[in-house]
């Protein structure tokens, strides 16, 4: 009951945050156990991860959005935010913003190496999972500390 009641007072920015973060950690971490499951003797290499990728992929942003739908329909249905809404956003979607650059860096440099393209990919899935994590976690811990410090 207490957890009711405690989405029904989350800010949708705050609910949305919370969706990505954990929507982000099964569906990759359910990618990893399955490439490492179908490793078996061989390389991580010759594993298919195409397929598995995509359907990771496509997973993430479908439940991402219906989960968003719900729990968007429990609580205030109210959309406005205020100052300290925006600033929160912002300021995880710049920590989550790095992560992707890191990642796609590193897809850069391993892509000069001429690395395969197993490593490649998924060194810019593993940016882009981290980009929402950690990204939403930094709105997460800025809204259970109170949000920015008013000066």
């Amino acid at each position: 009951m207490y957890k009711l009641l405690y989405l029904q007072i989350m800010t949708m920015l705050e609910k949305r945050a919370w969706t990505y973060m954990l929507v982000a950690l099964v569906t990759y971490g359910g990618y990893v156990v399955v490439i490492l499951s179908r490793k078996g003797d061989g390389s991580l290499i010759g594993v298919d991860y195409v397929p598995v990728l995509l359907w990771s992929l496509g997973i993430s942003v479908t439940v991402s959005i219906v989960v968003g739908i719900v729990t968007g329909m429990i609580g205030d249905r109210s959309t406005r935010t205020d100052v300290r809404d925006r600033e929160i956003d912002q300021l995880g979607d710049r920590v989550g913003q790095a992560f992707t650059v890191l990642g796609a860096l590193g897809a850069f440099v391993l892509a000069l190496t001429e690395a395969p393209y197993f490593w490649i990919a998924n060194t810019i899935y593993l940016g882009f999972a981290l980009s929402m994590i950690v990204g939403s976690l930094a709105k997460v811990v800025a809204y259970r500390q109170g949000g920015f410090q008013q000066w």
